[in-house]
């Protein structure tokens, strides 16, 4: 499959706009490995002269004047020195991608950037951009009131995955459960959902016999790049991907008596995060943020050995997929509740979480203070008329412990009949996908 460049419009006409910019403007970019930043910058820099520079562990004050050096020539005969160089690269778009890697190498150079801001680029037209996957590193060092660089940006982009909606232009010919399936896989992320081929499962089925197949090592390398010990990480991972949510059995799993600062980091990097009750309540569950994470922690890690021996196979990830598929379909469903609030289908709410109290559970809740609950139950199956009554009246009497003037229920199920009643909404995966399956 050809590489697409899909979606990112908003994120596109913010960098066209501050390219456009007749001031100077310094712009941060974040967000995590393989989400796409570098090519959304190079997509919005097209047809333009620009010096992008992918910084390294060492040597980059060197690299770098090699690399600017062929856009601006007189480069070659200044000494090596940061605000030398910008002396000779006033006016120019600068895009410095894993701007950590500077930090790694000389902790100086964050206080270096702030005098070349201030004393040499404020009053010019350059763009200086820098990039960074290390989301922890990014806040901390640049993004922080703690930072040198506070105060001196212009602006920010913290790129996310892609909506499950636009998975449909990456695979057109895909059917809606399909698309579920490779979400389930990829989620929005578009390294991911480039790697994958159709059909899905003989692709998957062809990289986990491939030793050298990028499935391998993923996890590992998307924690190494934050974490210079990941064996503990890996397990608390490991532990939520197969279902223990709770600090106690994660404690447990992983066999250490505090786990708090690697839960924290693990947060702070947005891998995992913290759930609590919306209606209230101190104890929560932890979720992992991104399926191709949930994915290689629940069916890539644990079994690493029998994936080299041959003894565990697709087959067992398909046995399981369905029931995996059912946290994968409440995401769906989030995203499309809120794509149905802003198309005027349903009314607006404001605040979305999980309710639970007692071993009673909803999926999603949406709340407007006490003016208006929307209950939705979301079910990975195929449902009958009788079913989704059932499931209505059970979101009924579910819904009486939240005090609010009006209540909206929502199910949505991978297929089914919808039931007449005023206040109830059915929604499909045909609905969601909007294609004929």
């Amino acid at each position: 499959m050809v590489a697409k460049f899909i979606n990112r419009e908003k994120e596109l006409k913010a960098l066209e706009n501050i390219f456009d910019s007749n001031k100077f403007e310094f712009l941060v970019v974040y967000g995590r490995r393989r989400i796409g930043k570098t090519r959304l910058i190079l997509e919005a820099v097209k047809g333009r002269d620009y010096i992008y520079y992918l910084a390294v562990e060492r040597g980059n004050l060197e690299r770098f004047k090699r690399t600017a050096s062929k856009l601006v020539g007189e480069l070659r005969y200044v000494k090596e020195d940061w605000e030398a160089y910008f002396h000779f690269l006033k006016n120019k778009i600068i895009i410095i991608d894993e701007f950590p890697n500077l930090i790694k190498e000389d902790k100086a150079v964050l206080s270096i950037f702030q005098r070349i801001v201030d004393t040499i680029l404020l009053d010019t037209r350059t763009k200086l951009i820098l990039v960074g996957s290390s989301i922890s590193m990014m806040r901390e060092k640049v993004l922080s009131y703690k930072s040198p660089l506070y105060g001196r940006r212009t602006g920010q982009i913290r790129l996310k995955p892609l909506n499950f909606r636009y998975l449909k232009e990456f695979f057109p010919e895909a059917s809606p459960r399909e698309l579920v399936e490779i979400y389930g896989f990829a989620d929005g992320i578009p390294y991911y959902l480039e790697k994958v081929r159709m059909p899905l499962w003989e692709w998957l089925d062809e990289e986990l016999k491939d030793p050298k197949s990028f499935l391998r090592e993923e996890g590992d390398f998307l924690l190494r790049y934050e974490f210079e010990e990941v064996g503990t990480y890996k397990r608390i991972l490991e532990a939520i991907a197969a279902g223990k949510t709770r600090l106690g059995e994660i404690k447990s799993f992983v066999g250490r008596k505090s786990i708090t600062e690697y839960m924290k980091n693990l947060i702070e990097i947005e891998l995992i995060e913290h759930v609590k009750p919306i209606a209230g309540g101190k104890r929560g569950i932890y979720r992992i943020r991104d399926n191709f994470t949930r994915f290689w922690f629940r069916y890539i890690y644990p079994n690493l050995s029998e994936i080299e021996t041959g003894l565990y196979t697709v087959k067992d990830i398909k046995r399981d997929y369905d029931s995996y598929l059912g946290e994968v379909y409440e995401k769906i469903a989030l995203e499309h509740i809120i794509h149905e609030i802003k198309g005027g289908r349903l009314p607006m709410a404001l605040k979305f979480g999980k309710w639970w109290h007692k071993g009673e559970e909803i999926d999603i809740v949406g709340l407007k203070g006490r003016e208006l609950g929307i209950f939705v139950e979301v079910k990975w199956s195929d449902l009958t008329r009788r079913d989704i009554k059932g499931i209505f009246e059970e979101l009924i009497a579910k819904s009486r412990r939240f005090d609010v003037k009006r209540k909206t229920y929502v199910i949505v199920c991978r297929s089914g009949q919808s039931i007449r009643a005023e206040d109830l909404k059915v929604y499909t995966l045909e609905d969601i996908v909007g294609l004929d399956t």
